[in-house]
């Protein structure tokens, strides 16, 4: 990759393209409403977005907290880890990671966090949330990959191919000792399963807290729940448009 964190321009005709303009205001509410949830750490962690020429896509600035982001910081970069667009330098771990994850699982929407309850799940044996569990547990079931080969930052592009390769095209990926991987083919989508994916987590942790035996449905039953939940997202894109609303 060439200098991956050099600022690009705003002049460049992606930017004011009108459909990435709309992808640009999504991704940033996206950040915008990770942060009032409580789902970002600092600076740090990405969210990312392919555009439809299939050879860039956006990606959230280095150095702002998800709070402040607006559409007018997030970056344009291409495939090969370049800023072309946007006046913000971006953080090389990102590419490494979102660049891989686009071009081999072949994901639109990347969401990259260390959400805490979904991470405090990543540091037990289990490696993963349970989707036997809760009703919000069960919409994640048998779509889940576990990586449990941390190996550090990722700092070069090798890390990121291993994590991709890792998720063998599930949608949500648990990073061992590291944090989830959430993707989707539309923002609102995305957005909603992590959401709920740290909802369903956090329930899980609290039970576990209490020291009593968890008690599990029945995988057939998990797996109807799922084909529910997902069947049908209008849900999700009321909630989206709720919180662009709101925040």
């Amino acid at each position: 990759m060439n200098a991956p964190h050099t600022p690009g321009s705003t002049a460049h005709p992606l930017f004011t393209d009108p459909d990435v303009v709309q992808m640009r205001e999504d991704m940033a509410l996206a950040l915008r409403a990770a942060a009032h949830f409580g789902l970002g750490e600092g600076v740090c962690n990405h969210f990312s977005m392919a555009l439809p020429d299939g050879r860039h896509f956006l990606l959230n600035p280095r150095g702002l907290m998800w709070s402040e982001v607006q559409a007018d910081d997030v970056v344009i970069v291409d495939d090969q880890g370049c800023v072309v667009a946007g006046g913000h330098a971006v953080e090389p771990t990102a590419m490494f990671i979102h660049t891989a994850v686009h071009r081999i699982a072949r994901k639109t929407c990347v969401l990259h966090t260390h959400m805490p309850y979904a991470t405090a799940l990543t540091l037990t044996q289990q490696r993963a949330l349970d989707t036997t569990l809760s009703q919000n547990a069960m919409r994640f079931h048998g779509r889940v990959a576990v990586d449990s080969q941390y190996n550090g930052f990722a700092l070069d592009g090798r890390e990121g191919e291993r994590i991709a390769h890792a998720m063998q095209g599930a949608d949500i990926s648990f990073l061992g000792n590291h944090g989830i991987i959430v993707c989707g083919e539309r923002m609102d989508y995305a957005f909603d399963d992590l959401y709920y994916l740290e909802r369903a987590c956090q329930a899980q942790v609290l039970a576990q807290s209490t020291g009593v035996p968890l008690a599990p449905c029945d995988p057939a039953l998990a797996a109807r729940v799922a084909e529910q939940a997902n069947g049908e997202r209008l849900q999700s894109t009321l909630f989206f448009e709720a919180l662009r609303r709101r925040l």
